[in-house]
């Protein structure tokens, strides 16, 4: 399957500014999209692409950290990009300890701003990326049986097949079979990959 093109949303309440970004950052042969307010981007239909956010702080009603919050809450993890005429020190502080990719000042150069905007898609693709594996890891986890669940995080413990059979009362045999089933279903062919997807998905620590 084709990766959508990548997609730069700009939020401006400067309209000669909105159009001067949009030129600008369709010269590198990215999609674009503008809003004049942060309100009219939140209710907007946003496409499923790699993604940043360049947004300008001072924004009426909604202001840009204001926005920045609100996505963080949500769980939105879009890289954000600020631009400013009026950035401070504690402001720009505040925005890059929140998550912000790069804070510029106007004016700034535009290979400032594309380079960026370059950096901060690059890290929503491989935040996409990871999100994807750990959805189809979950996924398969979910694909287990309370028993095999059990079964698996007795293994990735590092406890032999014999004295699973014991803990849960079973035979040695029965666990086999469950142990070849959690293989099949989680897709793993290693001891050490398993103990790995156990600490993805965030199973208690005390059990591998």
């Amino acid at each position: 399957m084709t990766e959508a093109q990548a997609i730069v949303f700009v939020i401006d309440d400067d309209e000669a500014m909105r159009e001067a970004l949009q030129s600008l950052i369709r010269l590198g042969d990215l999609r674009v999209a503008t809003f004049a307010s942060a309100r009219e981007f939140l209710t907007s239909h946003r496409p499923e692409a790699p993604a940043c956010l360049v947004l300008d702080v001072r924004l009426p009603r909604l202001s840009g950290l204001d926005l920045q919050r609100e996505l963080s809450a949500a769980q939105m993890r879009l890289p954000i990009i600020f631009i400013t005429g009026h950035g401070d020190i504690p402001m720009t502080v505040r925005a890059m300890k929140a998550g912000a990719v790069e804070f510029l000042t106007k004016p700034f150069r535009d290979q400032e701003l594309l380079d960026a905007i370059q950096q901060a898609i690059a890290c929503d693709r491989v935040a996409r990326q990871q999100g994807a594996e750990l959805a189809a890891l979950r996924q398969r986890y979910a694909a287990l049986t309370p028993r095999e669940r059990e079964v698996m995080q007795l293994v990735v413990s590092g406890r032999l097949n014999k004295q699973i059979a014991a803990d849960l009362g079973t035979s040695e045999i029965t666990i086999k079979l469950h142990r070849g089933q959690v293989v099949h279903k989680m897709q793993t062919k290693s001891f050490a990959d398993l103990v790995r997807m156990a600490a993805t998905l965030g199973l208690p620590a005390a059990t591998y």
